[in-house]
Order: structure tokens, then sequence, then C-alpha cells
């Protein structure tokens, strides 16, 4: 797995040995592609950040900051090495990810939240994915025009939520990425 574009393009990263599932390469391209001139100067909030490659991708592409959240340790290291590597600076959270959007009190706002959860059950039972989109406090984090990307597994069945508005969905083999906005905030110039 690589950098694809930026000034840190073609870098190789470091994966963590269990736990992850990387964005693909060409997969990471398509989501930045749509994004297009949102990436110039955005903050930025990488949930389930793994290796960090999202994030690191949005940095490389000139994004002006990035938040990187992640509770595995193995993963943090994976992203402070990455960091280096890549030369870029961003802010690392070890911290579980419902615990840091439920407690992010004022919220920060952040222009694009990249989640790239794991397809597996929550210890009650509930598909990550739909915890995550079911959450009141995640919304908070997005700033007016904000734009949240979700990959998830093809085929998973999301939640009627009514905080988000599907602004496109497309699916790259084994992951389908939703490109989501508030409902109270209408966003545009997503490809």
């Amino acid at each position: 797995m690589r950098v694809v574009a930026g000034s840190a393009g073609g870098i190789q990263l470091e994966v963590p040995k269990r736990g992850v599932r990387p964005t693909m390469d060409r997969v990471k391209a398509a989501i930045f592609s749509s994004l297009a001139d949102k990436i110039v100067g955005a903050h930025v909030l990488d949930l389930f950040a793994g290796s960090g490659a999202l994030g690191i991708e949005a940095l490389s592409r000139g994004a002006a900051s990035v938040l990187f959240v992640e509770q595995d340790r193995q993963s943090i290291a994976a992203i402070e090495k990455n960091l280096a590597r890549t030369r870029l600076n961003g802010r690392v959270r070890h911290q579980d990810v419902f615990d840091f959007v439920g407690r992010c009190n004022p919220p920060e706002k952040f222009d694009l939240v990249f989640a790239d959860p794991p397809y597996e059950k929550t210890r009650s039972g509930e598909h990550v994915t739909e915890k995550l989109l079911a959450d009141q406090d995640l919304p908070r984090l997005l700033a007016p025009e904000g734009v949240f990307i979700l990959e998830k597994r093809p085929g998973e069945m999301i939640p009627e939520a009514k905080v988000w508005h599907v602004i496109r969905q497309k699916s790259y083999g084994a992951t389908e990425v939703l490109f989501l906005s508030g409902v109270r905030s209408p966003v545009s110039g997503i490809k």
C-alpha cells in the first residue's frame, strides 16, 4: 500500500499485521478524485484510522490538518511511522472512536470525516456501520458543507438515518463507499 498522489505520492506505507483491512489504492484514488477541490485546506478526521492511509493521503494532497483516531496500539505505531516516513504532520489520538465522538465537547468541526470501520459486529451484537450511522453526536463534528466518507461491505444494509443524506454511493469490488452530508447541510461539488 502506498500514498497515491501529492507531496508524498509513491511512498510505501506500513500496515499493521492484524486487525486492519487497508483501503486499496484504486479505492483511495476514486475517493479523492470524487472529493477533488474539497481536500486542499480541509480539516480532516480519520476514524478507525488503521494505518492512517486515508488521512495521510489527504495531507499529501493539501489538507490543512488531520486527526487520526484509533484504538489499537499496533495501528497507532504504524500511523506514527507512516507520518514520519512521509514527513507529514498529523495529530494521533489513541481512543475508542465512539468514546471520542461522544466526548468531543464542544465539538471540533471537520470538513471531511473518513471512517473505515471493521466489518465485524460489536460486542453488543450490532454492526459497527449501523452504530456509527445511528450516532447522534457524529453529525455535530461536520463543518457546514462537510462530507462524511464511509467505507462498508457491499450489500450491507444501512439503517434509515434521519441525520444523514447520501450524496453518492459507489462499489469497488469488496468495498462500498458512501459520501454523506448532514440532512441540514446540503453539499455540492462531489463527483
